[in-house]
């Protein structure tokens, strides 16, 4: 699984002219999920997540992690987290796994996380979804499931 984590003030992600999903401070999580991916690597990247000391302590280092922090989770699914881009001009998305299974592992990493420390919102998998932040920092954080 690959996370792009955006640390905000605010995120709210919109399907239509519906809002479905917002918060205030927290991460918004972009979520792919590949062919490869179990319930093993959603957990660990969850556990990683929520763990991951990267909003300001009172000296302003990075020293808290989301609950810390009072923070909130937005989850969206991307797919396109896993293009290929080697050849040619046009994305290719062999190693995204199919949709049951994505949506399977994320609905996983989804209720996982609702079981957790801090509140989790999402988009609607599959739609398209207009996503709106205001990134704090900017902090962004790039995680694999492979590399951790």
């Amino acid at each position: 699984m690959k996370a792009v984590l955006q640390r905000v003030t605010e995120a709210h992600v919109n399907v239509g002219d519906s809002t479905v999903g917002t918060i205030h401070k927290g991460l918004l999580v972009l979520l792919g999920v590949s062919r490869l991916d179990t319930a093993q690597d959603a957990d660990q990247l969850l556990d990683k997540i929520l763990y991951l000391r990267i909003f300001p302590d009172d000296a302003g280092k990075m020293n808290r992690n989301i609950q810390e922090a009072g923070g909130s989770l937005l989850v969206i699914s991307q797919f396109t987290l896993y293009a290929n881009c080697r050849k040619g001009r046009r994305p290719g998305f062999d190693m995204a796994a199919p949709p049951d299974q994505a949506r399977s592992l994320y609905d996983h990493f989804v209720e996982t996380a609702r079981h957790g420390p801090v509140p989790v919102e999402t988009g609607e998998y599959r739609a398209h979804m207009a996503v709106h932040l205001v990134n704090d920092g900017p902090v962004t954080i790039l995680l694999d499931t492979a590399e951790l």
